[in-house]
């Protein structure tokens, strides 16, 4: 039996680049997009939300897939990517969806969409479907961060670089390392085998730490973004993130890597989510899209085709 393909360069012949950007004026300020339409020019819409420290060039390789069938638009969270920071310096998971929410009712006049979130963007995606049930069709939610006791010895260190005076020291500090060596650091942490990375990758990534390095906001847009994140952690009210999944009855798909660092996959086991699959990769880390971009288009095939 033939290997099936694991990256869109085994299928497509070819390595995609990012996707065309534009800027979008919504009521909190400016959020950047990536879009790729659709072979047919009538797929279904969706969007694609990165992680912490990540971009909207995180989905390009899983956005080549799908777009025979969606229109696919991957968003740049505030402070992220070529997005400034939010108008209001709300960087909160809830606050990131309800621009996300305004996004879509602009875009595509109301039309729920298929929401793709990864890491943090998982955890922003989840607040979106749960308090804007009208605006998602699907939810696929890869590696979310969602609230754990406990900590991981490879992500112990997000509490203290997000304790305010002592976060900015230690990312100024950060920034005194080349980029080249903050981009592998990146790709060693969030890849469950950093040598599979194709070098234009790491070009392009090294390129784009070497841009957001000029940006006078890009610390405090990250350190902001990990506050407001750990907070859903500590978060014990009626709108805790674990709660919120048990109201949405959309199809739902969690996808973890069993070599993840940073995100334990023994979430997988959940049951808060009342309509879900589960995908679990043994060779991925972090970013299953990227390391494994065809067996997480297809798993979505297949969960739409569970739906119909």
């Amino acid at each position: 039996m033939a290997d099936i393909p694991r990256t869109t360069h085994e299928l497509l012949g070819n390595l995609p680049q990012p996707w065309p950007r534009e800027d979008v004026l919504i009521s909190n300020g400016t959020i950047s997009v990536r879009y790729a339409q659709a072979l047919n020019q009538v797929g279904e819409p969706a969007v694609f939300i990165h992680g912490l420290g990540g971009n909207a060039s995180n989905w390009t390789d899983l956005m080549a897939l799908l777009r025979d069938q969606l229109e696919c638009v991957a968003v740049d969270l505030p402070g992220h990517g070529w997005s400034p920071p939010p108008r209001d310096g709300d960087y909160s998971p809830q606050r990131s969806a309800e621009s996300i929410a305004e996004l879509i009712a602009d875009r595509f006049g109301g039309q729920p969409v298929h929401v793709f979130g990864n890491s943090m963007g998982g955890a922003i995606a989840l607040q979106l479907a749960a308090r804007h049930p009208d605006h998602v069709k699907t939810l696929t939610l890869v590696s979310p961060a969602l609230p754990k006791i406990g900590v991981r010895r490879t992500n112990a260190h997000l509490p203290v670089i997000a304790t305010p005076g002592v976060g900015m020291r230690l990312y100024k500090r950060y920034l005194a390392m080349d980029p080249s060596m903050r981009a592998k650091a990146t790709v060693d942490v969030c890849f469950a085998d950093p040598n599979s990375v194709p070098q234009e990758r790491m070009d392009q990534a090294v390129d784009e730490v070497r841009r957001r390095d000029e940006l006078p906001y890009a610390g405090d847009a990250f350190l902001q973004s990990l506050r407001g994140l750990l907070a859903t952690y500590l978060d014990r009210s009626p709108s805790r993130p674990w709660k919120l999944a048990e109201g949405i009855e959309i199809p739902t798909m969690l996808v973890y890597g069993r070599r993840d660092k940073l995100v334990d996959p023994i979430h997988a086991h959940t049951k808060a989510f009342p309509n879900v699959r589960v995908l679990v990769v043994p060779d991925a880390g972090h970013v299953a899209q990227i390391e494994h971009p065809v067996l997480v288009a297809n798993a979505w095939r297949a969960l739409m085709g569970s739906a119909d």
